[in-house]
């Protein structure tokens, strides 16, 4: 029965964490009530284990590319802007809180699903969303094969010099943001110096948390790929945050403000520490060999999104707080993200899912074997390319069908999920 299948999958994934903090998982089931893709966002065990049961497929796999890094939450609303190490402002995908090393076709499945909830909800017709999805397919394909094949028909990232339309405007509306903007916002001064403002979700922490964090903070520094100016790293101020992001409900994480790299106030920098968790995934890809390949969370997702986002964050890093693995990385003053509030034109979605489709495939081809890491030793483009072996059309029919399948499903799961919430039968809330 369904509905005895999602309540299992849901205490399985939040059983424990429920029991710690069950005022935050009321605060994050509510947000997933309000939508069935606030439930999709929401429940990615959900659709892992559906994978590995109902909906398992391994079309267009094999031994290889059952076995690539992939994002783990690849769905529409986690692509957003970012300054990479190069200094060029990129749109691509971000939050890889669940990466991990699985079958890379969950990756574009994900997707597809997520755009069929989102034609759904503009009620967009059938025909309309096969469109999105036949595109962001193709899309998908054709520069994964232009890589493979020595990327000289690649058409590269998503900067302000390769993009149009809504994508282009984001980058613009991001080349607009500063730095001192953003610490005018998050900061005050103080004795001609920052600290943190005082804001709803930020408190102050006592002298023990603050060392603690410290000694974290120090421990990451050694992560760090490059060294770079001691100054900085001097610690002006460490404040708790609470209440941050859908899928990190009941976790800890911390700000630390920096000096930066001169004592200018307008250089100071914005860190956050948050206690990483076991992705989804990671429960349905049963491989020793990734198992073991991480010390904790914390460096399970810092190498992930160094292993897949070309020119990353220079202060990713990880670190152990407490016991607990930790991802490390910059508050940047440069994000924006693509509001799909305000994409509503079928001509416009389409050339967003085509520069999507795009962004994926760079994804996917940046960690291989010609990435610094060793857990993917094999060329991950030209491994997809040669599992699809030129069936273009058959691929891409295959993604549209999950995509109107998996959208109902994730519309029927989220009504059965908000009576099993309203009701009082979800364990500990």
């Amino acid at each position: 029965m369904r509905e005895t299948h999602i309540l299992d999958v849901l205490v399985t994934e939040f059983g424990d964490s429920i029991r710690r903090d069950p005022a935050a998982f009321r605060r994050k089931f509510r947000k997933m009530a309000k939508s069935p893709f606030a439930f999709y966002r929401g429940s990615a065990s959900v659709f892992y284990a559906d994978m590995t049961g109902a909906f398992a497929d391994e079309s267009y796999l094999d031994t290889r590319t059952s076995r690539a890094w992939i994002h783990g939450d690849l769905h529409a609303e986690n692509f957003g802007t970012y300054m990479n190490a190069s200094g060029v402002l990129v749109f691509n995908v971000n939050d890889f809180d669940e990466a991990y090393v699985g079958p890379y076709t969950w990756d574009l499945k994900r997707f597809a699903a997520s755009v069929a909830l989102i034609g759904y909800a503009k009620a967009l017709s059938d025909e309309v969303i096969t469109t999105l999805v036949n595109d962001f397919g193709h899309s998908y394909l054709t520069e994964l094969t232009a890589i493979a094949h020595g990327g000289d028909d690649a058409i590269g990232s998503l900067t302000l010099d390769t993009t149009t339309g809504m994508l282009h405007r984001v980058l613009q509306t991001a080349r607009l943001n500063t730095r001192v903007a953003m610490l005018d916002v998050e900061t005050t001064i103080d004795d001609y110096d920052r600290r943190f403002a005082l804001m709803e979700g930020r408190e102050p922490v006592d002298e023990e948390t603050r060392a603690a964090v410290v000694r974290a903070f120090e421990e990451y520094l050694t992560t760090l790929p490059v060294p770079s100016n001691p100054v900085e790293y001097v610690i002006k101020d460490v404040a708790l945050r609470k209440g941050v992001g859908i899928g990190s409900a009941g976790l800890p994480s911390y700000n630390l403000l920096l000096e930066g790299h001169t004592q200018a106030l307008e250089n100071d920098v914005i860190l956050y520490m948050k206690q990483a968790q076991v992705p989804a995934v990671a429960r349905h890809v049963d491989d020793p060999k990734v198992a073991g390949y991480f010390k904790h969370q914390g460096h399970r997702t810092a190498e992930s999104q160094r292993a897949l986002q070309a020119y990353a964050d220079p202060w990713l890093g990880y670190t152990v707080l407490n016991g607990a693995g930790q991802l490390v990385a910059e508050v940047s003053p440069y994000s924006a993200d693509l509001d799909w509030d305000d994409v509503n034109e079928p001509e416009e979605l389409l050339s967003i899912v085509r520069d999507l489709g795009r962004a994926v495939a760079r994804m996917h081809s940046v960690a291989d074997d010609e990435s610094s890491h060793d857990l993917v030793d094999y060329s991950t483009e030209e491994a997809i390319v040669d599992v699809v072996d030129g069936d273009h059309k058959g691929f891409v029919a295959m993604l549209v069908a999950f995509a109107h399948s998996y959208g109902a499903q994730a519309r029927a799961d989220h009504q059965t999920f908000v009576d099993l919430f309203r009701n009082g039968r979800l364990p500990g809330l």
